[in-house]
């Protein structure tokens, strides 16, 4: 049995940060700063004080004979070392301070001699970027006993500590490719502000580099991105140095503590995390720093090429989760379980997630920040519309969250990012395998010939974009048919949002439609077709201004229903829901709350689409509590909306059940029930896709699907896409649009292109 000793003349003793105290005939306390530890018993009562630091094994044996012997004393001290609570000593005695610095180390689970040796004689380089002030960094190391090395000598450095303005700096790049090829770690530390920054420690093979973290805080900052790229400039917006010379000097104290540790041997995680220090509250907190595999700096930037070239298979897939606002692969629970840690504020994918508080909590209503594609001229315009934010809904508010969160990385998977797989060619050229963008975007040629004066007075989605030209070379990306089995390919810029495109080329305009996350691929192919069958009921009820069945709420006897209705009234608003199912049979619902108390109504929507009529309503109902808060403060006066999308407000403001008779029921129609939506239930999502294909096998339509989940994400997130299916934005190319309201027997002929609903669908 080996202890502390054995070799060597060493001497034993409790270690040096811990205070010893011996209450005779009840135990002997080990206090440190942080804990207290009680030892029992008769041996380590009289073993104790002969631990005192004055001893070497030998010594204690020899001192302690005729009460213990040498076996006990070994069998002792080995648990006391494998406790953590005793160490050799070197046989010297030590100054204060150079005592102090082997007892922290000790402390810290360090050999206190190793550690303080190992700190004495590493070097340090010491540099800074963005005009900050390299003499006080430098000062501050050398004051923390660290070796600080000349610029002549810096590639020999075991650490580099690198002051900077910004994070977001350009110039960190290449410090950290050169510290990477070097397998040199180096620390970066910012100073000014209000807000003090400390590491992760870069320049680590398998870990993640500079370029991963700034990918992650220009996801925090995308307001500033919108504002450089509008000004055709690089980088972060220039930082002001402003701050205390006190916390300044905690900054810079703060570096030096991170050098020493790192140096002397000490290693924990959170060296690999962003530190972080609220100045003016004392709260500080580490924020993770994950590697992108993707990366195109430390990992394979073919990754997402490579996925989304291989063909999409799917599965079976056991449904975990039939409670909520769909038939899930898992748990709302689950899910956050799996993919919550892409939540923080500073380093998170998505940096918050919160209640909108305009309105009773019943609502559950939340947010998870900006939504970046609202509206394609830039986040700029983002915060007018309804949809100016990544939402969650649900019945309870765990549904809301985790549907906010899988929103809020749907839409950021979904984002062109550069690495996606492109083919440069025309049209022409590609006809035997590319999707024409009129099949899908079904754009009338005479919404093209009247788009400038259009667009000049919409906004959002209801965009037309360039008529397309099928002679000019475009980007291309391949989606998988399911029908088919094989590649196609669509318009980069239809597929992914904010993909740039030339003026007067912009043939394609990225949108939501049909984009979808789920806790598996099935889970979100399933969702993603549910979504574009929605849409395209909505279309055929909204723009043809069809008069709809009502829906008998109380025959779905569900007390959620029936809480809802108290809510809304307790608002002064009344809530009703419409059958919006289309020929593809799969329940369709539309669910509508107005005002009661003013001329202005105020009416707003929520749509929800699903196999299972009762989902379906839900998903209708939650959709409309999720949209209500941003009218829940309207003024008699016209003032208090919470949207400023000019066409919303014009809604809210005219729109009656009067003047737009077909927002409420069909008087001459009776109520539909669940029964009139037979529905018999299926385990299996791989069932329920199954199902999917025999209803577009049955109308001759193909399934297309972008598997678009990031490999920095793990969340499935696909966009479906079925050629001739309508978005509910104003497209009003010949089709479905004209020709299914009169094969369901809602008109005798098709709507003129003329007599069409005038207002586009603002959601």
């Amino acid at each position: 049995m080996a202890v502390p000793g054995d070799s060597s003349s060493a001497l034993l003793g409790f270690r040096p940060h811990l205070r010893v105290e011996q209450v005779p005939g009840e135990a002997v306390y080990v206090l440190s700063d942080q804990r207290v530890t009680a030892l029992h018993g008769e041996q380590i009562a009289r073993l104790a004080p002969l631990l005192d630091g004055t001893r070497c094994l030998e010594k204690v044996i020899e001192d302690a004979s005729g009460t213990l012997s040498a076996q006990q004393i070994a069998r002792l001290i080995t648990r006391l070392t494998e406790a953590g609570l005793v160490s050799a000593r070197p046989n010297a005695s030590l100054a204060c301070e150079a005592a102090a610095e082997h007892a922290y180390w000790e402390a810290a689970g360090l050999d206190g001699t190793d550690a303080t040796t190992a700190r004495a004689t590493s070097s340090v380089y010491a540099m800074s970027v963005g005009g900050t002030a390299l003499t006080s960094l430098q000062q501050s190391l050398a004051a923390a006993g660290l070796r600080t090395l000349p610029p002549r000598l810096a590639d020999n450095a075991d650490l580099t500590v690198v002051l900077c303005d910004d994070y977001l700096n350009p110039e960190l790049r290449a410090i950290d490719a050169a510290h990477r090829a070097a397998g040199r770690p180096w620390l970066p530390v910012t100073i000014d502000g209000t807000h003090l920054w400390v590491g992760p420690f870069f320049g680590l093979a398998e870990r993640a580099c500079w370029a991963c973290l700034a990918d992650r805080l220009w996801r925090g900052r995308q307001v500033e991105a919108h504002v450089q790229r509008s000004l055709d400039r690089d980088g972060p917006v220039p930082r002001l140095a402003f701050g205390l010379p006190a916390t300044r000097q905690a900054g810079l104290q703060l570096a030096a503590l991170e050098a020493a540790k790192w140096l002397a041997g000490h290693r924990h995680p959170g060296q690999h995390q962003l530190w972080c220090l609220d100045s003016l509250s004392l709260q500080g907190g580490h924020h993770p720093v994950q590697r992108r595999p993707q990366c195109d700096a430390c990992g394979d930037f073919g990754l997402v090429a490579a996925r989304v070239s291989a063909p999409v298979a799917l599965g079976s897939r056991l449904k975990n989760d039939t409670a909520g606002g769909g038939h899930r692969a898992l748990t709302p629970a689950q899910l956050m379980e799996a993919y919550g840690h892409l939540l923080d504020p500073v380093t998170g994918l998505v940096k918050e997630i919160r209640r909108d508080q305009r309105g009773p909590e019943f609502l559950n209503s939340f947010h998870a920040g900006l939504n970046p594609v609202a509206d394609p001229r830039g986040i700029g315009a983002v915060r007018a519309c309804l949809r100016s934010t990544s939402g969650g809904k649900g019945t309870t508010p765990e549904q809301a969250r985790t549907g906010a969160l899988a929103e809020a990385l749907e839409r950021h998977s979904g984002y062109f990012q550069g690495d996606e797989p492109t083919v440069h060619a025309s049209y022409r050229e590609l006809a035997d395998r590319a999707v024409h963008p009129d099949a899908v975007q079904l754009f009338d040629e005479r919404q093209f010939a009247d788009r400038e004066r259009w667009n000049a007075g919409h906004s959002l989605a209801s965009q037309v974009c360039d008529p397309f030209d099928e002679e000019e070379a475009i980007d291309w990306t391949p989606v998988w048919s399911h029908t088919e089995r094989r590649h196609k390919l669509l318009p980069t810029a239809f597929l992914y949002y904010n993909v740039p495109q030339p003026r007067g080329a912009a043939y394609c305009m990225g949108h939501s439609n049909g984009n979808a996350a789920g806790g598996s691929p099935e889970d979100a192919v399933l969702q993603g077709f549910l979504e574009l069958v929605e849409r395209d009921a909505v279309a055929l009820w909204w723009y043809n201004r069809t008069r709809q069945p009502g829906v008998d709420l109380d025959a779905f006897a569900d007390e959620w229903n029936t809480e809802l209705r108290r809510v809304h009234a307790s608002l002064l608003r009344e809530v009703w829901a419409l059958d919006l199912t289309s020929d593809f049979g799969v329940p369709v619902f539309a669910a509508v709350s107005r005002r009661v108390d003013k001329p202005a109504q105020d009416i707003m929507f929520g749509f929800g689409a699903h196999f299972d009529p009762r989902t379906a309503l839900r998903r209708a109902l939650t959709e409309l509590n999720q949209l209500l808060p941003n009218v829940l403060q309207a003024q008699a006066d016209g003032t208090g909306y919470g949207i400023r999308d000019p066409r919303a407000l014009e809604w809210m403001r005219e729109a009656t059940t009067d003047n737009q008779p077909y927002v409420v029921p069909d008087p001459a129609r009776p109520a539909t029930r669940p029964a009139d939506h037979p529905y018999t239930p299926r385990a299996d999502l791989r069932d329920d896709i199954t199902a999917v294909e025999g209803l577009l096998a049955e109308r001759d339509m193909e399934l297309l699907v972008l598997d678009q989940t990031r490999p920095d994400v793990g969340l499935p997130v696909v966009k479906v896409i079925v050629p001739g299916l309508r978005p509910h934005w104003p497209r009003f190319a010949p089709g479905r649009l004209f020709d299914v309201p009169v094969a369901l027997g809602r008109l005798t002929r098709p709507t003129r292109y003329e007599d069409l609903n005038p207002v586009p669908l603002f959601l």
